[in-house]
């Protein structure tokens, strides 16, 4: 989201753009978090929104469905990769951040990056753009399409198997996709 918003204001010196993982707007993030969860167990979906109602997002019932939601579209690695468990405990020490910008989790966005969209400004971006996601992927491809259909030229890659944490869960293949992407856009700078 950061990369896409420095990329529309167009300071120069950038010789390409990737986008790993990211919608173009925060409101078609929600209505893709809304498709998957529609896909959970009916148990798993009744405790998320029972307590998304009652405000009770901290509740270890809320707190072990988020995670039902977490080992299908955010990290399919069973057990989680250190890094993740890590990124994951430093946020919970302390969310101010988090929570502010975005909310309690994933897909429960209530925080001031709500209204977020870069979708009218897309065709700012005059560098070569690279798109990656997971198949299984919490930004959905509905979400990043369209960075693919208002960037000229971008391309883009989806990983099989793979969700949200696709640097985490093929690393070797993530580096190697989006090394190829960077390798081939090194040293050429726009502006």
């Amino acid at each position: 989201m950061l990369g896409a918003e420095i990329a529309v204001r167009r300071p120069g010196g950038i010789a390409s753009l990737s986008i790993c993982n990211s919608p173009a707007s925060m409101q078609l993030w929600v209505e893709g978090a809304a498709e998957l969860r529609a896909q959970l167990p009916a148990d798993v979906q009744a405790a998320l929104t029972r307590h998304e109602a009652a405000g009770t997002v901290e509740d270890p019932e809320y707190v072990a469905a988020t995670q039902v939601f977490y080992e299908r579209h955010v990290c399919r690695v069973v057990p989680m990769p250190a890094d993740f468990v890590a990124s994951e405990a430093q946020m919970e020490a302390e969310p101010t951040v988090y929570h502010t910008m975005n909310g309690p989790n994933e897909f429960h966005v209530i925080g001031s990056l709500r209204d977020w969209s870069v979708i009218d400004r897309l065709h700012r971006v005059d560098v070569p753009t690279f798109v990656v996601a997971g198949e299984h992927d919490e930004a959905t491809p509905t979400t990043w399409q369209p960075f693919v259909e208002q960037i000229p030229d971008a391309r883009h890659h989806v990983f099989p198997g793979a969700s949200h944490c696709t640097h985490l869960e093929q690393p070797e293949e993530f580096r190697r996709v989006v090394g190829a992407f960077l390798a081939d856009h090194d040293a050429q700078p726009t502006g």
